[in-house]
């Protein structure tokens, strides 16, 4: 907040405008009352009567509860009817002026406001005076007597009234003198029943002056049964307005608003002119330096004591107070800001034992009044009070913040970017887009098990780190769960985002060192915008998501949402139950694809593809079907499905002494599964087939993930006798160097490499890369893919030897493969001396 300007006060000097004319009055007014009815000797003692008189009563202010509103009573009144009534006009100029010049010197006012009550003093019972002279003369004490005695005494209180609303307007504005004005009707009846008990008093002593024994004596016991009053509702106030206090911080502490309530109810409290909160910098809270004054309506962001005091009691703990009435003076050597420090206290705020920082009070309001050492429990109540709500305001600050952020990370969790993407879908201006960047670390499971969860949070904290570095100043980085990071922010068109989205992949992927280690990060990225993706946060996620999950089938891509991912997504999660339904009811089907030796192609097996012909969908693609299973806990009896009708056709084959190998494609999760390779074991056993004739296929990404969590089942696999293959390879980031540490025989060059070689060198070089140095490990090679005789060609140059594909023949049911297989020897091939060749069956 702004320290608040004090400009449009004039300085206090200005009140001489106003004081320099009373005072001149005054002084013709004494010459001329004097000239006219001079002074005698007999106003000596009855002036000196009405002197100290008229300083106990402009010393003494009386406070009573109205109707819950406090009410300011002095008795100036009262002495002033019998100074009127008893002493000449000079006499009464002089005792007043007098008397008001020694209550100032009691006060120890400035001298500016000193000579203004004294002015003040002095013109008003002058012009009273003036009214008295004009007035007929008093006699007795009678009913004409009291009428002018009320009509002197009230010129005195007007006059008196306009002096202090005049200079009011000079000081701070007419808006202040004229809300005096408007509240000057208490004063002005209180001014009035001083007039009639004055009057009371003058009937009594004309009457009998030994009765002024028994006033004195009336006196003495209003004093003390007005000192038990005014304590008793001290008490009450204290603790109404500790009540109120205490309501108001529980009120607030829930929305924020604590500071605010409880200084500006401290200082009403304290009836102080400051009230100051500090409380020192501590882990993710900032300093707080606030300020409560008398007349502003907001708060300020300094404080009049200096830092010094402040440092004082957070070291020591210990209140410290200073003023006229609290045994030590305030220094003023230091500067204290926009006025000057007459007194304070400052109280420790404790939380347990230690100090969170300080309350402090300056200045009690009003010229009479001053803090005392009675102030001072109250004060350290209110601040223990006040500490208990600040660290509960903080607590549920905390909360709150835990609430919407990632505990790991400390960035902006999934509610908190909800909240914020439905905020910038709302205020989106014309020609923007709202962009949803979702990005999915690649293979941390994978650093999980093989590392521990540790190593797998500190790559979560390093991308974080680098998201948060790289991403404009304008974005959202936040944590959605698990490995998935967002960015949110308005660009300009969808290109933009995408570009974005691209520059912030490549600027996080890099290599992170732990200790020795060193890991590659990779993302796959998403990307979605409002409008064009949908019109709500919660659209907009699921979106993305999608698009996340798409980009993670192409390593290292960024995708951008489509209508048909969406219902691909819905297609898969309609099959779940059927998928189920279809293994209990055996709807499913094993196709079976030939794999040929290339040289003489000869059959030395068949890859086992399930196959799913929905009754309402149509043909499923494999991979549909297949991550279903995976994401529904099914993948198990899938597997088991495909092992047991490829074990079978393996065992009835019946051409000759021909054996029909079967390969089976498996999971990367089915590795995890100890109990996997007992079942193989099992199904083995129960079928008769022997354990070469099964070869087990896994993706490259499935055994090549950079750690050793395969090799245990692999090994074991092995140890049965069961033939181990990796697919797909190629596709990943290892290299052949790895399949050195693995348990395998078999590789299988990916399609995509395959299929290109014929019209891209660096598919070619690949291919003969893959197979010259896995012939020199000691590993067959198998070519996917093979559609055409000028792939065959060159696969038979660089000395590949076993194939599949579309040029042999395409996924069969077994049926069909016993009659492809029937029909494999191509006569013409016979008749011209060649070998014999497998026909091409569509």
């Amino acid at each position: 907040m702004a320290r608040s300007q004090s400009s449009a006060r004039r300085p206090t000097d200005a009140a001489w405008l106003i004081t320099g004319p009373m005072a001149l009055l005054s002084v013709v007014c004494c010459t001329v009352l004097g000239a006219v009815d001079p002074p005698g000797p007999d106003d000596l003692i009855p002036g000196a009567i009405v002197l100290v008189a008229m300083v106990v009563a402009g010393t003494q202010v009386l406070q009573f509860i109205v109707r819950r509103q406090a009410l300011a009573v002095t008795l100036t009144e009262i002495p002033l009817v019998l100074a009127f009534f008893y002493l000449k006009p000079v006499t009464v100029i002089v005792v007043a002026a007098l008397a008001t010049g020694i209550g100032q010197l009691r006060r120890r006012l400035t001298a500016t406001k000193a000579w203004f009550n004294v002015a003040k003093a002095g013109a008003t019972t002058s012009l009273a005076s003036l009214v008295l002279l004009a007035m007929p003369p008093i006699e007795g004490v009678g009913p004409a007597t009291w009428g002018v005695l009320f009509v002197v005494v009230s010129t005195f209180a007007l006059t008196a009234l306009a002096a202090v609303s005049g200079v009011i307007c000079l000081i701070q504005g007419w808006q202040a003198g004229w809300d005096m004005l408007r509240r000057a009707a208490p004063t002005l009846l209180t001014a009035a029943i001083n007039v009639a008990i004055g009057l009371v008093v003058l009937m009594v002593l004309d009457s009998n002056a030994w009765a002024s024994l028994l006033l004195a004596a009336v006196a003495v016991a209003v004093a003390f049964v007005y000192r038990s009053y005014s304590r008793f509702f001290r008490q009450h106030r204290t603790l109404s307005d500790m009540y109120e206090l205490t309501r108001a911080m529980t009120q607030s502490g829930q929305d924020g608003t604590l500071v605010d309530a409880l200084l500006g109810r401290v200082r009403g409290l304290m009836q102080a002119e400051y009230a100051t909160l500090w409380l020192p910098s501590q882990g993710r809270h900032p300093e707080v330096l606030l300020t409560a004054r008398v007349d502003d309506p907001g708060l300020l962001d300094f404080a009049p004591a200096p830092m010094a005091v402040r440092e004082r009691v957070l070291r020591t703990g210990e209140t410290v107070a200073a003023g006229r009435q609290l045994g030590t003076e305030v220094d003023q050597r230091t500067d204290p800001g926009d006025s000057r420090v007459k007194e304070l206290i400052v109280v420790p705020l404790r939380s347990g034992q230690a100090v969170i920082g300080t309350l402090e009070v300056v200045n009690r309001l009003g010229d009479t009044y001053h803090f005392t050492s009675a102030d001072i429990p109250v004060f350290e109540t209110v601040a223990a009070h006040a500490a208990v709500a600040l660290e509960n305001s903080r607590l549920v600050d905390r909360l709150r913040h835990d609430a919407y952020h990632d505990a790991l990370t400390k960035l902006p969790n999934r509610r908190r970017i909800t909240s914020a993407l439905d905020e910038a879908v709302r205020i989106r201006a014309p020609g923007e887009v709202v962009a949803v960047l979702l990005f999915d670390v690649d293979r941390l499971r994978q650093v999980n098990e093989s590392l521990g969860h540790a190593a797998g949070d500190k790559v979560l904290v390093e991308v974080a780190d680098r998201l948060r570095a790289c991403a404009p100043s304008s974005a959202l980085v936040g944590r959605a769960g698990g490995d998935e990071f967002l960015v949110t922010l308005r660009l300009e068109s969808t290109e933009e985002a995408l570009d974005l989205a691209a520059q912030l992949r490549d600027q996080i992927r890099d290599e992170m060192v732990f200790d020795a280690l060193t890991l590659d990060v990779d993302t796959a990225v998403g990307v979605a915008v409002h409008p064009e993706h949908g019109s709500d946060a919660a659209t907009l996620l699921q979106r993305v998501d999608l698009a996340a999950t798409a980009a993670k089938s192409v390593p290292g891509s960024v995708q951008l949402f489509s209508p048909a991912l969406e219902s691909r997504s819905l297609r898969r999660l309609g099959l779940a139950g059927d998928l189920r339904r279809a293994l209990d009811e055996g709807e499913l089907e094993v196709y079976f694809q030939p794999k040929v030796t290339l040289r003489d192609r000869l059959l030395v097996g068949v890859e086992c593809l399930a196959r799913w012909e929905h009754p309402a969908h149509g043909t499923v693609a494999p991979e549909d079907f297949v991550a279903v299973a995976e994401h529904t806990g099914q993948l198990g009896r899938l597997t088991e499905f495909v092992l047991r009708e490829g074990l079978r056709r393996s065992r009835d084959w019946g051409h000759g002494d021909q054996a029909l190998a079967v390969a089976v494609n498996i999971s990367a999760r089915t590795l995890t599964d100890q109990h996997f390779p007992a079942r193989v074991r099992d199904l083995l056993d129960e079928y008769g087939v022997p354990p070469q004739r099964l070869t087990l296929e896994i993706k490259e990404s499935g055994v090549l993930d950079g750690t050793d969590r395969p090799i245990p089942t692999l090994r074991r696999l092995r140890d049965l006798g069961v033939r181990l293959s990796v697919d797909d390879f190629g596709t990943g980031d290892s290299s052949l160097a790895h399949l050195r540490r693995l348990p395998v025989h078999e590789v299988k060059v990916d399609r995509s490499f395959v299929q290109g070689m014929a019209t891209d060198p660096g598919d070619l070089a690949i291919v003969n890369a893959v197979v010259t140095l896995s012939q020199q490990f000691g590993l067959a090679v198998v070519a996917e893919g093979v559609e055409s005789e000028l792939t065959l060609e060159l696969l038979q140059d660089i000395g590949c030897e076993i194939g599949q594909g579309f040029l042999f023949s395409r996924p069969l049911p077994y049926e069909r493969l016993e009659a492809w297989f029937g029909a494999q020897v191509d006569p013409e091939t016979i008749s011209a001396g060649e070998l014999p060749r497998l026909r091409v069956v569509p």
